[in-house]
């Protein structure tokens, strides 16, 4: 193996690996940011980590470093066959990071021109969604989950809204027939909660697709599936199966970290709370902040060096994986100006380079959807438990809550039509500070009067109606 030769002539031999730390267990859910800034001071902006035992990678932490790396595609690919690790039989095949890395026929997993084929469909696939449409949809969707919950006046918004909405917004967006909204919501909920029949459901779910699949390229309709199959590039059926899996698995899981995460900030930031007293900060503003400091995905894998080469002073093997730490290259102080993340929206949360998120803009319409509409239907929500009893789940990808139990006054949205929009005030809980925060009165989109709203809030509240076994 060749020393790097900048490292040969500064006198610095290159020895070997340096030890990884473990990115996985309890002490990353516990503290992601003190773990990164331990790594930043001990490696600095790449640090060596074991995504489980026996499995090595790098973690990118520095900003410039991560810009980098995503914007040269030579010599850090997206194609993970290259990955020495499996091909040196050193992935078990039960591994959780399977799933992850697998190459797939997707944008994904493609660089240069065939990335550019994929992202291209997908992307004018995207761009073809109307935000109104989306935003009644979402704001439905919402209405119909707070409608089903018990009069109690109490709540888990992560088990009964932040996994539930964006699952409902998808089988719209898909157009899909009534009797496979049941269906498709299973074994999405069986894939990404990693259950011991995940493999199965994944496999189901692949087969339901392909389902709807042969059906809309027999008769295509306005809907994604359609849009897909129709779009000039030409994608096969195969391509399109896939490119709805990421869809529906890979953008559900962040939608429902955002939205919960922002839920939390909102409830629990003493600083946050003042801002929007102030007048100073929105829903929108808030939704900024957590793509800051929680991103809803904090690390994802990645990129496969092609050739030996030297990144943030680590001298990186070819067919070495290298873990994008978005949360870690958020807190490099370098990324943040003078006025720290006020108004600042170059984070790294959806990537960067060419395969940065194509769904960003509809994700953050349902998102802020979802936020405004829980808010002003429940004006009074607040915490059910003190702050620092939160708990996060211990995920090396996601930064997901594993719950969020919140209090609220016995309060039913009207079926009929969407609640008035009324200011939002949180109540003192125990274990935060008391609040008199309002936020500005949000702007909507008007609304469609008519038979479709109707026909489209009658199908959710029944997609909810069997998700709460009624």
């Amino acid at each position: 193996m060749t020393v790097p030769e900048h490292l040969a002539a500064a006198g610095c031999p290159y020895t070997g690996r340096p030890a990884g730390a473990p990115l996985y267990g309890s002490a990353l859910a516990a503290d992601p940011h003190g773990l990164y800034a331990r790594l930043r001071a001990e490696h600095g902006p790449v640090a060596p980590i074991e995504l489980e035992p026996g499995v090595e990678a790098w973690l990118v932490i520095g900003y410039q470093e991560m810009l980098e790396l995503t914007r040269n595609e030579q010599q850090f690919s997206k194609d993970s066959r290259g990955w020495r690790v499996p091909r040196e039989g050193r992935l078990r095949r039960d591994s959780h990071l399977v799933p992850m890395t697998t190459w797939r026929p997707t944008l994904q997993s493609a660089d240069g021109a065939e990335h550019q084929r994929l992202s291209t469909a997908v992307g004018d696939t995207l761009a073809r969604i109307d935000h109104k449409r989306l935003r009644e949809t979402t704001e439905a969707a919402a209405m119909a989950l707070i409608e089903s919950w018990g009069p109690d006046g109490t709540a888990d918004l992560v088990a009964q809204f932040t996994r539930r909405l964006p699952l409902l917004v998808f089988t719209q967006l898909l157009d899909l027939p009534e009797e496979d909204g049941p269906p498709l919501l299973e074994l999405i909920t069986g894939v990404v909660d990693s259950t011991a029949d995940s493999q199965r459901s994944a496999a189901a779910l692949a087969g339901l697709l392909a389902s709807l699949v042969r059906r809309r390229r027999e008769q295509p309709g306005d809907d994604l599936t359609s849009w897909l199959l129709t779009h000039p590039v030409g994608l096969t059926d195969e391509e399109v199966v896939h490119h709805l899996v990421v869809l529906l698995v890979a953008g559900n899981e962040p939608t429902i970290n955002w939205i919960g995460n922002t839920v939390r900030l909102l409830l629990t930031d003493r600083r946050f709370r003042t801002s929007l007293t102030g007048g100073r900060a929105t829903v929108a503003d808030a939704l900024d902040e957590v793509l800051w400091r929680d991103p809803p995905v904090q690390n994802f894998p990645g990129r496969w060096a092609t050739s030996d080469t030297v990144l943030g002073g680590q001298y990186i093997s070819a067919g070495d994986l290298l873990v994008l730490g978005l949360a870690g290259a958020n807190d490099d102080p370098s990324a943040h100006g003078p006025d720290g993340l006020s108004g600042n929206r170059a984070h790294l949360a959806w990537g960067a380079g060419r395969h940065v998120c194509p769904a960003k803009d509809p994700a953050r319409l349902v998102v802020e959807t979802a936020i405004e509409t829980l808010l002003h239907c429940l004006p009074d929500l607040q915490l059910a438990v003190p702050a620092h009893e939160l708990t996060w789940r211990p995920s090396p990808w996601s930064r997901a809550l594993t719950s969020l139990p919140v209090l609220y006054s016995a309060f039913t949205p009207p079926r009929s039509a969407p609640p008035e929009r009324t200011a939002w005030t949180p109540q003192p809980q125990t274990g935060s500070a008391p609040t008199d925060s309002t936020p500005p009165e949000p702007t909507s989109t008007p609304r469609t009067a008519g038979s479709a709203l109707s026909d489209l809030r009658r199908r959710l509240s029944s997609l909810v109606g069997w998700w709460s076994g009624r």
